[in-house]
């Protein structure tokens, strides 16, 4: 049911051709915003932005966030498309490696920090100049895990990078307000393609739920309404927090 609250904002989410960025970018379409579906592969992302525009304005464009140049042609795209942007979900991540740590790869940690990091940052880096330079308010949602929170075995790079969102988060909250604010979402176990090497095998599955008060795997849907919360002006007084929803898993 459609309520408004997003409406005359505009709100880029990144990762959103599939799982938790398709399901907030869906959301926040419904709720009024004007959203900018980002992915590496605009293949992807087209049909789901041209189902969202029945319903509302969303705008499909291609970006490889762990490449700087992508970023700047992405913050050009947006602004010749839509002129501003208000709210920011940095929901682009990867998992290159799962396996024990002493076996991790240079490669693989440069990809995952490439990504997880390096390409949130440089997103906030640009959204946050955009909306200094307008002298506008903004929301910034980082999208974490709980494994950022908690040993992270066979995940360990990624579960470091995740960590870092943190406290960047915590960092920039600090220093981009009042105005901007920045805030971060920490997810458990989703049902998502990203998270397969987790729901697909049965034995980390039902260990992980053997720990969960919910007792169930979360549904991509089950993270939107945290997002839409915090990216309208409901959660006007909240900065520089984490959002934990894991169905009671930490």
């Amino acid at each position: 049911m459609e309520t408004g609250r997003l409406s005359g904002k505009v709100a880029v989410v990144t990762g959103a051709s599939r799982g938790i960025g398709e399901a907030i970018a869906r959301a926040m379409v419904t709720e009024g915003a004007k959203v900018v579906l980002a992915s590496r592969k605009i293949e992807a992302l087209t049909p789901i932005a041209e189902e969202l525009s029945e319903h509302g304005e969303a705008a499909a464009i291609a970006c490889h966030i762990g490449k700087p140049e992508d970023v700047m042609a992405f913050r050009d795209a947006v602004l010749e498309r839509f002129g501003q942007v208000d709210v920011l979900v940095n929901n682009a991540a990867t998992n290159p490696y799962f396996g024990p740590m002493m076996n991790l790869e240079w490669r693989a940690w440069d990809k995952t920090f490439d990504v997880n990091l390096k390409g949130t940052f440089a997103m906030t880096h640009w959204v946050a100049k955009h909306l200094i330079d307008r002298g506008a308010p903004g929301s910034i949602i980082n999208i974490s895990s709980v494994l950022g929170l908690m040993a992270a075995p066979l995940q360990g790079a990624y579960g470091m990078t995740k960590a870092a969102v943190l406290s960047m988060t915590k960092t920039l909250s600090a220093e981009l307000g009042p105005s901007i604010r920045v805030n971060a979402i920490a997810p458990g176990l989703i049902d998502t393609k990203f998270a397969s090497a987790l729901t697909s095998n049965d034995e980390i599955r039902e260990m992980i739920l053997s720990q969960t008060a919910a007792k169930r795997v979360g549904q991509p849907e089950d993270i939107t309404g945290a997002v839409i919360y915090l990216a309208s002006d409901e959660s006007r007084y909240m900065t520089g927090q984490t959002m934990i929803i894991d169905g009671g898993w930490l």
